[in-house]
């Protein structure tokens, strides 16, 4: 059979912000997909991007290898990839240029692509998987080896004379355990590794136990796998870790499911087979703050050996929560955090500044709510217009040139708002400042009943007081900003 190329279009060097965390991840989805078509015969290799220079790196793999198709397939279990970033969207383009210029039919699965099919036949694509793409891609392929018609193939756009085709969407999965487990020998580990123990002493790999989410945030994508949500069994699940374990050593998964655990007894049935099997190991996950109040919840989060959950916080107004259908409460955010804090996992918030409708006020009150709960880590972003969501539609109309970030760390506010552009990317560099400081009182605080130094206090408490000065000025520039705008 012929000869595949995979290869993800996430390189975390052209994103600085990212690049700097030192936390890389291999391309799961990609993995995920090379499985699928390797159990159906074909022959392929992989051009890990993730720790790649640039993309023009992968002319050497084209020549050397001489595929007949390059798949470029993203990994659509990171949150990076559904924001649409300019730089990673470029580099897509050249690689699928390239893999033109080397004779490949080149067939891509992104959030971006499924979104912008048009912008992609224009740099060289000739197939864009829209949606869930494992079993779409293997009934593509498998009638391109055969010279068939690929009008039948659902969840395919494709030009035909000079016009996009745009076939039906195809189900999702439901049963996941059907899957193999991502093709994890086709990649090389060791410089994930290498990074994450010389900048964080422990080796943190990422792992998939569900597809997709039931709510519905007006503002959240899903256009890989929609508003359904499909779960591995715990057992599937417990045999991917026990491999990882076995091959790569991992102390640390990020479980990178939108929603980790939803089902009831899931996590219970998990914990069990965790203690069952005798497996060490730590993990983080992203959950709702009303699923974390359910009874037993956390319990079995801590016995399993969660070390941090990721909460959508999203504000400090309720007004704004509401705004966004997001379905929480003020007091849920608070019963989290106590709850998981009683059993010593870590907080973490993420936060989202200028949704449509917010003022002055409500910033005020998220900034209250983070330094009030003071979760272990804080996540800041500004509202991004994703298509396909009803916030998008809601804004469109003032989209103009510039409709998507650069990179992660652009943060520019792609419509009008109550503030100026400006106002934002400094007012999430004064709310980490005011964070900062306030962690720094905390501990000085609690020095003063029980002195105990160490180099994690002493570098908090220089960080507080770098921070004071800042946070000043931050503030000046902010009142400046918001005065000239009024």
């Amino acid at each position: 059979m012929s000869k595949i190329l995979f290869a993800n279009a996430y390189f975390y060097k052209l994103d600085q912000k990212q690049w700097r965390f030192k936390q890389p991840y291999p391309p799961l989805g990609t993995l995920q997909a090379a499985a699928v078509i390797r159990n159906a015969g074909f022959s392929l290799s992989i051009f890990d991007a993730s720790l790649r220079d640039s993309p023009l790196e992968i002319k050497e793999v084209l020549q050397k290898e001489q595929p007949d198709y390059l798949v470029i397939y993203d990994d659509g279990f990171n949150y990076l990839t559904k924001m649409c970033l300019m730089v990673m969207r470029e580099a897509a383009y050249k690689m699928a240029v390239l893999g033109k210029q080397y004779g490949c039919k080149v067939i891509i699965n992104s959030s971006d692509s499924a979104d912008h099919f048009e912008k992609y036949f224009e740099n060289d694509v000739d197939y864009v998987i829209r949606g869930e793409g494992e079993e779409t891609l293997r009934e593509l392929l498998i009638c391109l080896d055969q010279n068939a018609d690929v009008s039948e193939v659902s969840g395919l756009v494709f030009r035909h004379n000079g016009k996009s085709t745009v076939n039906p969407p195809k189900p999702v999965l439901r049963d996941l355990d059907t899957l193999p487990l991502p093709a994890w020998d086709l990649i090389d580990i060791s410089p994930y590794k290498s990074i994450w123990n010389n900048h964080h002493g422990y080796f943190s790999l990422n792992l998939a136990t569900t597809r997709g989410c039931p709510y519905k945030c007006n503002w959240c994508a899903k256009p890989i796998y929609g508003n359904r949500y499909n779960s591995r069994t715990p057992e599937h699940v417990v045999d991917e870790i026990e491999y990882l374990l076995k091959n790569y050593q991992p102390n640390h998964f990020w479980m990178c499911d939108d929603i980790f655990g939803l089902k009831p007894g899931w996590v219970a049935r998990f914990k069990n087979l965790v203690i069952q099997k005798k497996l060490s190991f730590r993990y983080k996950i992203q959950s709702r703050v009303d699923l974390i109040v359910e009874k037993d919840i956390v319990q079995s989060l801590a016995k399993s050996g969660c070390e941090t959950v990721w909460l959508g916080a999203e504000s400090g107004s309720q007004k704004i929560l509401d705004a966004m259908e997001k379905g929480t409460t003020l007091l849920q955010i608070h019963q989290a955090t106590e709850l998981l804090k009683q059993h010593d996992i870590k907080v973490a918030f993420f936060l989202q500044f200028g949704y449509p409708g917010e003022l002055k006020q409500d910033v005020d009150a998220t900034l209250s709510m983070v330094l009030k709960e003071m979760p272990d880590e804080i996540g800041i972003s500004i509202s991004y217009p994703l298509p396909g969501t009803k916030f998008y539609e809601n804004v469109k109309e003032q989209l103009h040139e510039k409709q998507n970030w650069t990179d992660s760390d652009d943060l520019a506010m792609l419509y009008e708002n109550t503030f100026p552009i400006g106002y934002y990317k400094i007012l999430q560099r004064y709310v980490h400042s005011r964070y900062r400081i306030q962690r720094g009182f905390n501990i000085l605080k609690n020095l003063l009943k029980k002195p105990t130094l160490n180099g994690q206090v002493v570098r908090r408490m220089a960080s507080m007081f770098y921070h004071l000065p800042v946070s000043a000025l931050q503030l000046y520039r902010l009142k400046r900003l918001s005065s000239t705008h009024a």
